[in-house]
């Protein structure tokens, strides 16, 4: 058990350090709240079959495109990043876009069959107005796209090593 934790949290953080060194090359978000867990279920489950790549990266490109959509349509302008005051219009706007992405990714991932939780988040991340550019919902899609490469990559070269162990 300890060892399995051990081997998690390094795979872990390796996932992430190559995110963290492509978001410090580019000065890109290439790192954001949502990706942690999804970078944690990939390393927790490293035998997981393809369909999870593919639930992983389709959850967080349905919650990236439905967070600006959201956001395009009610809350274009306001951000999340200080407290508005209650009852106010801006308020009420952020509020509605992170009702509206939730509803919109959550039926988008249950009809497409790519339920991963962690999406959620990154439907909140751009809806609420904290990455919420086309071009940084194309980051946050690149940056899931390059974790899941780097994964299956990783997962190979064990592979290999071990079959030449044997």
């Amino acid at each position: 058990m300890v060892r399995r934790r051990v081997y998690t949290s390094l795979y872990a953080s390796l996932l992430f350090t190559v995110l963290g060194l492509v978001a410090w090359a580019t000065g890109q978000a290439f790192v954001f709240p949502s990706l942690g867990p999804s970078a944690y279920l990939l390393a927790f489950d490293r035998r997981a079959d393809r369909a999870r790549s593919y639930r992983v990266v389709w959850s967080h490109l349905i919650g990236a495109a439905a967070g600006l959509l959201a956001y395009s349509f009610i809350a274009e302008g306001v951000t999340l990043t200080a407290s508005t005051p209650p009852f106010s219009p801006a308020g009420l706007r952020l509020a509605a876009s992170g009702v509206v992405s939730i509803a919109l990714t959550t039926w988008a991932m249950i009809a497409t069959d790519a339920n991963h939780a962690p999406a959620c988040a990154t439907t909140l991340i751009v809806s609420l107005g904290l990455l919420s550019t086309p071009r940084a919902a194309a980051v946050i899609v690149a940056a899931v796209v390059l974790l899941v490469t780097i994964h299956h990559a990783v997962v190979a070269a064990a592979g290999t090593v071990r079959s030449r162990l044997e």
